[in-house]
């Protein structure tokens, strides 16, 4: 055992942050944008030789010095963040790894969900945490008939807009049963609780929808991370494998026989995603049904609605505008008392158009 400190390295601690990233970079890794704690070991010069870092209840950016390593620095960066997590209330973790490194972080506790061969591997530090998730999924749903046609669809929803209710409404109306996932991490400008509340209020005129909070297993693409990856093409690549692998377990627990999405002619994270989805959910029998996304207009040239217009016409105050956008269980909550703290957030943003 060594006798390093380790401390946290705070955001505007420059020399500490610069030595960070140093280490980082020589490791081969990049700093994720989504960290909310940092610390580093220090040696008795003061410089960082081992790094690692917390965002939500997830471990990121480990990396130990290529001349300290073997001296078991890393569990002790392990160990550390695991007590901070703790002392958060955070006692479910996770951690995105190199599929090298994933018997090392078998050793110290983590368990593996999924792994994508030569990509990544995403590991819980709960031995049945995911089946355990699954078999609450079934139970839940034990009533559901596997002979129906089931579907399923995730979505952000930040926030619900006729763009949403018109996938949703032609994924229930061809289908006997529809699970709608929502993705429950909340890291939107719209907290979850009301992305939530206004999905279910617009879709509340179909009976034969099952609401599902997402989960900690179901990763949005703004938190997924992207620190040992090549470049953001590699990022989404990991990613929609990622889901895709367990998503298809999910399906296999609920029966789920189709998966809708959006048409994306906007997004081109989302597009590529797309190009994914469709070519690998038919080799796991689930089909996959791309819808083309709702208009403002009936007119060839009238502009796709996307909750990124939303959130842009809110933010220039154009309640004129949103009108085509939203369904009105959604405007009514936009101009009550309840929403105004979410529109001065987004008012204060400086880009609300997430591509």
């Amino acid at each position: 055992m060594s006798d390093y400190n380790i401390t946290q390295i705070y955001p505007n601690d420059k020399g500490g942050n610069e030595q960070v990233n140093a280490l980082l970079l020589a490791e081969g890794i990049r700093r994720d944008n989504n960290l909310d704690y940092t610390c580093g070991m220090l040696d008795e010069n003061m410089n960082v030789i081992a790094t690692g870092s917390c965002f939500g209840n997830t471990l990121r950016c480990m990396a130990v010095s290529s001349s300290h390593q073997g001296e078991g620095l890393m569990n002790q960066i392990v160990s550390h963040l695991v007590e901070v997590q703790f002392s958060r209330g955070n006692s479910q973790l996770f951690l995105y790894t190199k599929c090298n490194s994933a018997k090392f972080f078998g050793d110290l506790g983590f368990y593996e969900i999924v792994r994508i061969e030569n990509q990544i591997v995403f590991m819980e530090n709960r031995r049945d945490g995911f089946s355990s998730y699954l078999r609450q999924l079934a139970s839940d749903n034990s009533e559901a008939s596997s002979q129906k046609r089931t579907a399923a669809l995730v979505m952000n929803a930040n926030p619900f807009t006729l763009g949403h209710q018109y996938l949703v409404e032609r994924a229930a109306s061809e289908n006997d049963l529809l699970h709608l996932f929502i993705v429950s991490e909340d890291k939107s400008l719209f907290p979850f609780a009301v992305r939530k509340k206004l999905a279910m209020e617009g879709t509340s005129h179909l009976h034969n929808i099952c609401y599902h909070d997402s989960g900690p297993y179901i990763i949005s693409s703004a938190t997924f991370p992207s620190y040992f990856q090549k470049d953001e093409s590699a990022v989404i690549e990991s990613h929609a494998m990622l889901d895709l692998a367990i998503f298809t377990q999910i399906a296999q627990a609920l029966h789920i026989g189709r998966r809708y999405v959006g048409e994306e002619p906007l997004s081109l994270v989302t597009g590529i995603y797309n190009q994914i989805m469709t070519k690998k959910l038919p080799e796991n029998d689930i089909d996959c049904v791309i819808v083309p996304r709702k208009t403002t207009g009936s007119s060839a040239d009238a502009p796709v609605i996307s909750a990124s217009h939303v959130r842009q016409a809110i933010k220039e105050e154009n309640f004129a505008l949103l009108e085509s956008l939203v369904p009105q269980t959604t405007l009514s909550y936009l101009k009550s008392e309840e929403a105004k703290p979410v529109i001065r957030r987004i008012q204060a943003e400086a880009n609300v158009i997430h591509y």
